[in-house]
């Protein structure tokens, strides 16, 4: 396949990049190009201009409390300074290949996916275009056809999960200035604007609260192929445990919905009246219900729900005793 004709700038640091992008009315930013190339190379959406971050070295920080958008996932996966719940997670994304060139940044800001959506342009033309690239058509969703105004592709990245369990804060800049929000407000319900960037932002870190060194947590994944395969469904918890006692959860999930899912409020009820075992097992079941994915991923909506639970109990297997 071959890739559709596009200008590439390569700005020297953060504020010339901003500049840049302030002038262009369509563009896309590029840091690893792990997700984005291919796409491009599907017909998916391409832009006239695209604006590489590979020399923005204002986005390479790595430290315990922050992490810049262009640390590569390889060098999150194997730093001692990241929190091991970020350390597992980025672990297991993709393969070793692609983690030494995908970047925090381009995790975060995945693309949605869809099998209606992620095909070949000539595949596309022959059953007809969709909602999330229409080519001008007006097309409808073939999900959820009939409504034509809201895109359920899934968003399937694996970090969002583990930074909304140890209640990230996430960092934004443009041409007019800098904004951060709670990581779990960054995005939005719809597969095709997928987030609240503006036009010509971009995420510049991510910080963690200066209490995520006493969090411990796990993360747990169902995927297709173990080796490189996006996640069809993720849970990610975090807790705190003091003076031998469990003072505290938060659990979020990914691949399953347009968002990832915030569920510690589901997780602050169940310690109300905390009992170990029966405990886990009760808040498991709790988000299996409150996860409502749709059928345009490889596994079915129910089996993916089911293994929600499973996830979900793995991922909280030392509160079991608590």
């Amino acid at each position: 396949m071959r890739m559709p004709p596009f200008t590439l700038h390569t700005p020297s640091n953060l504020a010339k990049a901003l500049a840049l992008a302030a002038e262009f009315d369509e563009f896309d930013w590029i840091s690893g190009g792990t997700d984005l190339l291919p796409n491009y190379k599907w017909k998916l959406n391409p832009k006239p201009d695209v604006i590489s971050l590979s020399k923005v070295q204002e986005l390479t920080a790595l430290s315990g409390t922050v992490i810049g958008a262009m640390v590569r996932i390889h060098d999150l996966a194997n730093s001692e300074d990241v929190h091991p719940l970020i350390r597992e997670t980025a672990g297991t994304i993709a393969s070793v290949m692609i983690r030494r060139s995908a970047t925090v940044g381009g995790n975060i800001c995945l693309d949605t996916r869809c099998y209606w959506f992620n095909q070949t342009e000539e595949w596309r033309r022959s059953i007809d275009w969709c909602l999330k690239c229409d080519c001008g058509t007006g097309a409808d969703c073939r999900v959820i056809p009939h409504q034509n105004t809201l895109c359920v592709a899934t968003y399937q990245a694996d970090l969002a999960a583990a930074f909304i369990a140890l209640d990230a804060t996430i960092h934004l800049a443009s041409a007019s200035g800098a904004r951060s929000m709670p990581f779990a407000d960054f995005f939005e319900l719809d597969g095709v604007t997928r987030n609240v960037l503006k036009a010509g932002e971009l995420v510049t870190h991510v910080t963690l609260p200066d209490d995520a060194a006493n969090w411990q947590g796990a993360y747990q994944k169902l995927r297709l192929r173990e080796t490189w395969d996006f996640p069809e469904a993720g849970v990610a918890a975090a807790w705190k445990i003091e003076g031998g006692k469990l003072s505290d959860l938060r659990i979020a999930t990914t691949g399953c919905e347009s968002i990832p899912g915030d569920h510690s409020d589901l997780a602050k009820d169940a310690l109300v009246e905390w009992v170990g075992k029966e405990s886990v097992r009760a808040l498991a079941e709790d988000i299996r219900k409150a996860v409502k994915p749709v059928s345009n991923t490889y596994f079915p909506p129910s089996y993916r729900r089911k293994m929600l639970r499973v996830l979900a109990r793995r991922a909280m297997a030392p509160l079991e005793n608590m």
